[in-house]
């Protein structure tokens, strides 16, 4: 499988605490693995897409796991906490380059993070839908 850069962009920022749940568009998708078990809750627990739409994570209860939305595969996964109101440190692995990864992402609003990996690269994670299809 031939990973993009946003792709490791996202995967390492969701290895370090991020983002799944919920399908969009007019064609349906099989859901992907823990996309049930994180619905949309108060802070960022819930499923989270990143801008390229190629990674979904999920965080849940200090814990985070990221997958390709295209096959579902794990990408990342690690655990997430609060430093104040709105800043969220995160920390993993990539499963993928079986390397740490780490990222800080801001709250924005209930449903964007503004991201910053440790390499320096930004992005912007959206929550997804509370459904499957």
């Amino acid at each position: 499988m031939k990973l993009n850069a946003g792709l490791l962009a996202a995967v390492a920022v969701l290895s370090t605490g991020i983002i799944v749940a919920g399908c969009t568009g007019t064609t349906s998708r099989r859901p992907l693995p823990g996309v049930a078990a994180a619905p949309a809750t108060s802070g960022i627990e819930g499923a989270w897409l990143d801008q390229a739409g190629t990674g979904v994570t999920n965080f849940f209860n200090g814990r985070f796991e990221t997958y390709a939305t295209d096959s579902g595969q794990k990408l990342s996964e690690g655990t997430y906490q609060f430093r104040d109101q709105v800043l969220v440190e995160i920390t993993g692995i990539s499963i993928i380059r079986q390397s740490p990864v780490a990222f800080n992402c801001s709250v924005a609003s209930p449903n964007q993070l503004n991201c910053t990996a440790s390499s320096g690269q930004q992005f912007i994670l959206t929550r997804r839908a509370n459904t499957i299809g």
